[in-house]
């Protein structure tokens, strides 16, 4: 269930990142309370996955796929840039992201 609580707080790291970019410095009324609302649900997700998950690799990941997440809507909802070599970053960490998920799998096995 940590793992769920973490890869779930990432995603909403996602949302309010775009909503600080919508709330325009907590100047728009709806953006910010949205902004506002995902914070507090992010952390608290984070807060319940890093109980059982450590604290390196479950950092890791919920800003890994804040991270990765927010380049993608950045890409495809604002239209920013897309070069080769933000590509190939994005690449390397997911594949980080993946790996650390792995590493704490086999520790947990041990």
């Amino acid at each position: 269930m940590a793992w769920l609580y973490l890869i779930v707080a990432g995603l909403t790291e996602i949302i309010w990142a775009i909503g600080l970019k919508e709330a325009h410095g907590f100047t728009e009324l709806l953006p910010s309370i949205v902004t506002i609302i995902f914070l507090i649900v992010s952390f608290f997700l984070f807060a319940r996955a890093m109980k059982t998950i450590p604290i390196g690799t479950a950092y890791a990941i919920f800003t890994g796929i804040g991270a990765a997440g927010t380049v993608l809507v950045g890409i495809f909802w604002f239209n920013e840039e897309v070069s080769f070599g933000k590509i190939i970053f994005l690449c390397i960490l997911l594949f980080g992201i993946i790996g650390l998920k792995l590493v704490d799998d086999e520790e947990e096995v041990e």
